[in-house]
């Protein structure tokens, strides 16, 4: 496995290199980021096979846009995560069925996400006590509330792509988004973590 201590400095002369075309310096770039960008990937998409897909579309996306990266913007993980995030979110877009979100699988990605001493994209977020008592109580929402709920807010849709998403009125889609919201209010609450 590659180093899990990845310079930001070694990453910016790759991505340098990689504007002039540099095989070599590509090949180090991808082997250092790829397990990371591939494991945010899976986060989002659940399916193995789109979080392939969809890191093999960021790396050509990388590759052919390296040129566009500019370092006082971002550091070099945040731009290719960035990458990562929004092809991930467009294949979800594109999708025909509906994205199911299942608790079993849901609970055990973010509490993996939380136990995991590999650092993350998301490690700026700090997940803590909060974190895990959402996560508990996004468990114990109704299927179809979760589900609209994770992907207006975890997936950044609008209520009318979460309703063209699972195929639904979009009344329906905000009456469980917001019932979804006010359960989960008072489960945080009964937490004690609001």
């Amino acid at each position: 496995m590659p180093s899990k201590d990845l310079q930001p400095e070694q990453l910016k002369i790759w991505l340098a290199a990689v504007t002039r075309k540099d095989a070599i310096a590509f090949r180090a770039l991808y082997d250092a980021t790829s397990w990371k960008l591939f494991g945010f990937a899976l986060r989002i998409l659940v399916k193995r096979e789109w979080a392939e897909e969809i890191l093999q579309e960021s790396f050509v996306n990388i590759w052919n846009n390296a040129d566009s990266y500019q370092a006082s913007l971002a550091a070099p993980m945040t731009w290719m995560t960035t990458i990562v995030r929004n092809k991930a979110f467009d294949l979800l877009r594109r999708t025909d069925g509906a994205v199911e979100i299942d608790a079993d699988t849901f609970d055990k990605e973010v509490m993996n996400a939380m136990e995991s001493a590999d650092p993350t994209p998301l490690e700026a977020l700090q997940l803590t006590d909060d974190a895990k008592a959402l996560a508990k109580c996004l468990g114990r929402l109704e299927g179809a509330h979760r589900q609209a709920i994770a992907l207006s807010f975890y997936h950044d849709l609008s209520h009318s792509e979460v309703a063209e998403q699972m195929k639904l009125p979009i009344g329906t889609i905000k009456t469980w988004i917001r019932r979804g919201l006010e359960r989960l209010k008072t489960c945080l609450g009964k937490l004690g973590s609001v």
